[in-house]
């Protein structure tokens, strides 16, 4: 079954044509990964997926519901949850606190209770405190738990990031670059970590990512884009040899985006 898919969409920023009739199928339970040169359009796929832009034509669908006309918070609660490429953490808060915040989403109490801290409120918050540890342990930060998000490592600052991510308890989690700065000991640590949570939660991944290492090693499908569309799709081995993708990597033959 398709967890998630785009059914032939089209991003247009004025005469811009950032992505240009995608059709995408990411198959439940599988890591699905989304490479291609700068400016290829993959950030802009995730930003229309969880609803920070709108598909100019097509849809976009999680488990068979259209969710191309939803706002960012309904598609969370949905089950789509993200990183982002330029790390988002809340900096002056502790690293158990940045977790906590990723799973208020899922909270079952209202505002009343937590004003007056009826014990739906209190037995709701141990058991997302709870959850964030155990979170924190997979991610090997919970020694780090009183710690101050933004003095953590830029390598713990990732993890902490998916961590949070996970803490909503997504049916899709979507990665944007989650390698890029780690140091190759660090990208090993990452790459067995999401196939640990991927495992554990019966997770869908979508990874996008410029580190090969990440990509070629963890990935049961590859989609190629270059300037919004698709160019190639299959599995690493099959995307590492073929031919169009090698030369818009390589800068030859390159295309031009096309205006409208």
């Amino acid at each position: 079954m398709d967890a998630l898919q785009l059914a032939k969409v089209t991003v247009r920023f004025g005469g811009l044509v950032a992505i240009d009739d995608l059709s995408l199928n990411v198959q439940e339970g599988t890591i699905h990964s989304l490479i291609g040169p700068n400016g290829a359009g993959k950030s802009t796929v995730i930003n229309t997926i969880t609803g920070l832009y709108r598909p100019t034509l097509g849809k976009v669908l999680i488990f068979q519901e259209e969710i191309s006309e939803k706002r960012p918070d309904e598609i969370c609660r949905l089950g789509i949850s993200r990183t982002f490429q330029n790390t988002q953490l809340f900096s002056e808060m502790t690293v158990l606190e940045n977790v906590v915040v990723g799973a208020h989403i899922r909270a079952r109490y209202g505002i009343g209770q937590s004003v007056f801290h009826l014990s739906q409120y209190h037995t709701e918050e141990r058991l997302t405190r709870d959850r964030a540890s155990e979170l924190l342990e997979v991610f090997g930060l919970l020694p780090d738990a009183a710690k101050i998000a933004g003095a953590l490592p830029f390598g713990k600052q990732r993890q902490l990031e998916i961590a949070r991510a996970l803490a909503s308890r997504p049916k899709v989690l979507l990665l944007d670059e989650p390698a890029a700065g780690l140091r190759p000991a660090e990208i090993d640590r990452l790459n067995g970590t999401l196939l640990k949570v991927r495992e554990e939660n019966t997770l869908t991944i979508l990874l996008v990512d410029h580190v090969m290492k990440v990509v070629m090693n963890i990935s049961d499908c590859v989609t190629v884009l270059n300037f919004g569309h698709k160019i190639a799709e299959g599995t690493p081995e099959a995307v590492r040899g073929d031919s169009e993708v090698k030369r818009a990597y390589l800068g030859e033959q390159v295309k031009r985006a096309r205006t409208h």
